[in-house]
């Protein structure tokens, strides 16, 4: 492997639990157990998203970040359940103390995914496979969850790995077995690569590590930009990337290269919508709100803007996100216009609040919506 430069070879472990939201609501509401349940916004009126889909749920094609009207569609007997998530931070805050018992090297992703470095660890155990037993143990005995664990010598194998066997899977990748496996894993499975850019890959003739790993960096980065640089690291298992015990998020987004290039107003108001689920979806999972709302545009012939409005309140509902978007898309006069990439993100955080009593849609979204 080519990352052999390293002195130390890293013992990373990303733990990811299973369904997270929607198995705390089957464990403490024994009526749902077994049953194909959501949590998130209810399929009556107007913008509910699905937070978390149980696994009964997702045989049958839902998922997070899906309209619930769209869940409905697909599972007609669905139950929609409101968002508890003063009971999810308490289930992470327990997770967390868990992983406290063997490292102090660990990078909350989100509620409910973790990276975490054991490469020393305080109980010198000294096997990051037998590490991630016995945390997986420890959250099965004392919080009657389960989580999924990836095991390798970096951050982007262990995440990939993490999925490999859901739910309850340990899934280890050695050294010697990333170049392989990195090879025939296809390039949808991918983290960050997209649709689009998983589209665009195919239509090159790249369906695979190995297609991609024919390519030369330059090669990469001429068809994908600065992205290619990390396809090209990333295909032969290079992956430096330290885990940040203190990281700070400051910003969170989503943005889409379309297919084609938006001409019509219509159609650039439809695709901001769908960015601004993924972005609401994404707050709520890291439960944050924004005081800034960014607009980027990229247009056909590559020029690039950002449009930017700020508020005296941090805000984080739906309904703000896509009105604010299309505020400042239609500040650029965006007629006629022919328009490639739209992105959304939110920056400036400041804590989310969760409402004791659901009045308003805008501030009920958090609960007729939502990863």
């Amino acid at each position: 492997m080519e990352n052999k430069h390293n002195s130390t070879q890293r013992k990373i472990i990303h733990i990811d639990m299973d369904a997270f939201y929607a198995s705390v609501e089957q464990r403490d509401h024994p009526e749902y157990r077994g049953k194909a349940i959501v949590v998130g916004g209810s399929p009556e009126g107007r913008g509910g998203v699905v937070a978390t889909a149980s696994y009964e749920a997702r045989k049958f094609g839902v998922r997070s970040a899906m309209p619930s009207k769209r869940a409905l569609q697909l599972c007609p007997h669905l139950i929609f359940v409101r968002p508890r998530f003063d009971a999810y931070k308490e289930a992470s805050r327990k997770i967390r103390e868990i992983f406290a018992r063997y490292t102090d090297l660990i990078e909350p992703l989100s509620l409910d995914e973790a990276y975490l470095d054991v490469t020393t660890d305080k109980q010198q155990i000294r096997s990051a496979i037998e590490i991630a037993k016995l945390i997986k143990q420890a959250i099965r005995d004392e919080l009657q969850l389960t989580a999924s664990a990836g095991v390798s010598v970096n951050k982007f194998v262990a995440k990939i790995a993490s999925d490999l066997n859901k739910p309850d899977g340990l899934t280890f990748i050695g050294p010697s077995a990333i170049e392989a496996f990195m090879e025939q894993l296809p390039v949808e499975k991918f983290h960050g690569v997209g649709k689009v850019t998983a589209d665009k890959m195919k239509r090159m003739g790249l369906f695979t590590g190995k297609d991609l790993k024919q390519l030369s960096e330059q090669e990469l980065k001429s068809h994908f930009g600065k992205t290619g640089a990390f396809y090209y690291r990333i295909v032969r298992g290079i992956d430096d990337r330290e885990v940040q015990p203190h990281r700070e998020t400051k910003s969170l987004g989503a943005e889409d290269t379309f297919p084609y290039d938006l001409t019509e107003t219509g159609e650039m108001h439809a695709e901001l919508e769908k960015i601004a689920r993924i972005v609401y979806e994404r707050l709520q999972r890291y439960q944050l709100k924004g005081r800034t709302v960014t607009l980027k545009i990229k247009y056909s012939d590559f020029r690039q803007i950002t449009r930017n409005q700020s508020f005296a309140q941090p805000v984080g509902d739906l309904e703000t996100i896509i009105s604010t978007a299309k505020q400042l898309l239609a500040a650029t006069w965006p007629e006629d216009k022919r328009i490639r990439l739209l992105g959304i993100t939110l920056s400036n955080f400041g804590e989310l609040s969760v409402p004791d009593k659901y009045q308003h849609p805008a501030q009920l979204s958090l609960f007729d919506f939502d990863e």
